[in-house]
């Protein structure tokens, strides 16, 4: 399997493409570049398919709370359903809403509150963009690791 150093750095490299390729034919505008740009990058650095790893690089990213992903790496075997196309970003992306919320539930105990409505620039289309920007780069690091799988 390739390093995460080599995932990390093949996404990194997608990402001007994807952006240029948005940008050129016209597909996205500048906010919604840079949505989508900052959640590419969040998730190719502290959202990667191998958090089921008990020690791994996006695990250490998270530094402090690096904690919170140890239950992950027990429910799920590496490259299984972590390292599913469509199943593996929405496990890890279930997971950090539960924990979320569980902490918010707790600080509402405590008196404290989170906001709950949501600023007027998320719109469908925003989401979208949103999710592809989460999404692509763990479709890429689950290809490679398919592709040199299938190599070897």
């Amino acid at each position: 399997m390739p390093a995460g150093t080599t995932h990390r750095r093949v996404e990194m490299i997608a990402l001007p493409a994807l952006v240029g390729g948005a940008l050129y034919g016209n597909l996205l505008t500048p906010a919604e570049i840079g949505l989508f740009a900052g959640a590419y990058v969040f998730s190719s650095l502290l959202l990667s398919p191998d958090l089921d790893l008990k020690a791994n690089g996006a695990r250490k990213r998270w530094g402090p709370l690096g904690f919170i992903w140890g239950p992950y790496a027990r429910a799920f075997r590496h490259r299984g359903a972590s390292h599913g196309l469509v199943v593996g970003p929405l496990t890890r992306l279930a997971y950090l809403a539960v924990v979320f919320g569980t902490v918010a539930v707790a600080l509402s105990y405590i008196g404290l509150t989170v906001p709950t409505a949501a600023p007027g620039w998320i719109t469908p289309r925003a989401i979208g963009v949103l999710i592809g920007g989460l999404y692509l780069p763990n479709v890429l690091h689950v290809l490679l690791d398919r592709a040199v799988s299938a190599v070897r």
